[in-house]
């Protein structure tokens, strides 16, 4: 088969490019297309050559390229993909918004749904300051063309993936169709278990709002006698180094090396996102180190909470210092019960080789599907048709009665 890999664009090498490069390692031979590419480390790309779209030769692209967003529309549907059999779209916002034929098949691995024109669309205004006046007007218009266009590209997939539980149901309430979860690799292999903890907390994470990173600085603040470290670097960096008491360390961006070391001394990670799916805590684990996430998200997927056999973490069920110190206290008292050797073996079920085992079952399942849908006409066909790999991580996600004491 001609294969087609598709990528919303290439700047930098995070959770949506650790993806790409495990589809690149199922399909070595596919050609590969990106709205831009200034990607500074090729090495995920496999020495592959990258086709772009009219974009990358615009002004300030580079640093910029998100200012080109009414234009991505148009540029994506201008990949010439006709000649491929197989399509597979990593998608962030348009990636999935390809032109594919009928006897063309499109499995798309999305990220999340468009948060900004979805369910975080107030939140996004509030933040950009258009919540009156003209300028909203003309936002909260784009916004809703963004959410017709984003429904409507949704029609030519054959198969969607979601990277959690958590982006499955939002994605059910957004195109009102099913998806697979296949959840991010991690790099497991990357990380070894250190036993012996040091006497601070650690957080990781961009230094934006919805990371809630001000969340964590505020309760470590309340307890003067716990050390909080954070890394990462974002437009809140100012404000958190501002707002940090003495017992709270910022140090920015730090190379890979150290972050690791960091992740490995840890007592704990801190982490209070409600998000579809992040990669950090599962780091933390692969390192041997406890978690104490917000519990809601994807949180309830990648973690095993105290009561489970094997626990690797504790929940908090609200984004309030009193909760999230509530939860610090509990693990303080009771993290006997999380054994480094419990936090590896959960970080194994999301590594690079289970990724691409799940990954590839899909991609059969769909091409199967789609093959038997040509030759039956409008008959479809189920699962139940087809074989398919039971995986471990598919299991149900974590209830809701896990957030409890």
């Amino acid at each position: 088969m001609k294969v087609a890999i598709v990528h919303d664009w290439l700047v930098a090498s995070g959770s949506a490019e650790k993806v790409l490069e495990q589809i690149i390692e199922c399909f070595p031979d596919a050609d590969l297309f990106s709205l831009v590419d200034f990607l500074d480390d090729r090495r995920l790309l496999r020495g592959k050559s990258v086709t772009t779209s009219f974009i990358q030769h615009l002004p300030f692209a580079r640093r910029r390229y998100r200012a080109y967003l009414p234009l991505m529309l148009r540029a994506i549907g201008q990949f010439d993909l006709a000649d491929y059999d197989l399509i597979i779209t990593s998608s962030r916002m348009l990636a999935k918004g390809v032109p594919v034929g009928p006897d063309q098949t499109h499995v798309s691995y999305v990220h999340s749904p468009m948060s900004e024109a979805w369910d975080l669309q107030h939140q996004y205004l509030r933040e950009t300051r258009l919540t009156h006046g003209p300028k909203s007007w003309a936002a909260r218009a784009w916004l809703h063309y963004l959410r017709s266009w984003d429904t409507r590209s949704t029609s030519g997939v054959d198969s969607l993936i979601a990277n959690s539980h958590c982006a499955a149901r939002r994605m059910m309430k957004t195109y009102r169709r099913e998806a697979a979860v296949i959840p991010p690799p991690v790099d497991v292999h990357e990380f070894e278990v250190r036993a012996q903890k040091d006497d601070f907390y650690l957080s990781v994470s961009r230094m934006a709002s919805d990371k809630r990173l001000d969340l964590i600085v505020e309760t470590f603040n309340a307890t003067p006698q716990r050390k909080l470290v954070v890394i990462g670097d974002g437009p809140q960096m100012a404000a958190l180094r501002a707002r940090a008491g003495p017992n709270v360390t910022i140090l920015g961006h730090q190379p890979p090396e150290v972050l690791k070391d960091y992740l490995q001394r840890a007592r704990a990670f801190v982490f209070a996102a409600e998000e579809d799916f992040g990669i950090a805590p599962l780091e933390a684990q692969a390192c041997g180190t406890p978690v104490i996430a917000f519990g809601k998200g994807d949180a309830l997927d990648r973690l095993t909470p105290l009561g489970d056999a094997h626990p690797t973490g504790i929940y908090f069920a609200s984004q309030t210092v009193v909760s999230m110190r509530e939860a610090i206290e509990r693990f303080e008292r009771l993290r006997e019960r999380i054994t480094p050797a419990a936090c590896r073996a959960n970080a194994e079920r999301f590594s690079a080789a289970v990724f691409r085992r799940a990954f590839m079952a899909e991609v059969t399942r769909t091409i199967a599907a789609a093959g038997m849908r040509q030759r039956v006409g409008t008959v479809e066909v189920g699962e139940h048709d087809l074989e398919t790999e039971d995986l471990a991580w598919s299991d149900k996600p974590a209830s809701r009665s896990n957030l409890g004491p």
